[in-house]
């Protein structure tokens, strides 16, 4: 199968979680955007979606999806999203699409975080794909130095020659060369430097499951 073949796998598979005549939270990349093609399928079965990123927020809505700001909800059963990494206990590392700030707030409203991966996301270590840090933009030296000290190699992310700029108007540096053997340590400790908005570790608030694509069919990895 190819990569994009499991993602759709993956997907069908996540709208099983979909809770009937409930609000969604949709995740951000484009194994998220295989889930929202799918999502469209039901989508008279659902109250709404909250999205992550406006990226998300316009494919909902080209879908006829309504689309809901966070602030106007106060119950939401399940976020689905994508991960550029994820290790055995649930732990993910997320934020290629730069949505990371958006992402895991609305994950925190959640009652259960579904992960969608094809199987080449799943590591024993966390820390080969580069590790996003959203920052404010007048802070990305002093946090790139921070952050190169703690071990890793810290760049801005550009487009197009110039700082990539997130939903929130902020930029993200991508920290290179680490090997996170602890990452609720890890990020507690790059959240607490200033200038950070937050880093691109799920460790916190992991996910509950795991729904990965593989060669002999989509494996249910439960964690919580």
């Amino acid at each position: 199968m190819t990569q994009d073949e499991l993602k759709l796998a993956v997907a069908q598979a996540a709208i099983a979680y979909v809770v009937e005549g409930e609000i969604v939270g949709v995740g951000t990349g484009s194994t998220a955007n295989f889930f929202i093609d799918e999502l469209a399928k039901m989508k008279d079965k659902i109250k709404a979606a909250v999205a992550s990123s406006e990226a998300t927020a316009e494919r909902l809505r080209a879908h006829g999806i309504t689309v809901l700001d966070l602030n106007e909800v106060t119950h939401m059963p399940v976020y689905i999203d994508g991960a550029d990494e994820i290790n055995a206990s649930g732990a993910m590392i997320k934020g290629g699409g730069a949505a990371l700030t958006r992402e895991k707030i609305v994950a925190s409203v959640a009652d259960k975080f579904v992960c969608i991966a094809d199987g080449s996301k799943l590591v024993d270590t966390l820390g080969r794909f580069p590790l996003p840090v959203e920052v404010i933009p007048m802070s990305h030296a002093v946090v790139s130095r921070q952050l190169n000290a703690l071990g890793g190699n810290a760049k801005l992310r550009l487009k197009d020659g110039q700082p990539l700029v997130t939903d929130n108007g902020n930029y993200i540096l991508d920290v290179h060369g680490l090997q996170i053997t602890d990452p609720l340590a890890l990020e507690n400790t790059i959240n607490n430097i200033v200038g950070v908005v937050t880093v691109g570790l799920f460790a916190r608030q992991g996910a509950d499951v795991c729904l990965l694509g593989t060669a002999e069919g989509v494996k249910s990895l439960i964690y919580k």
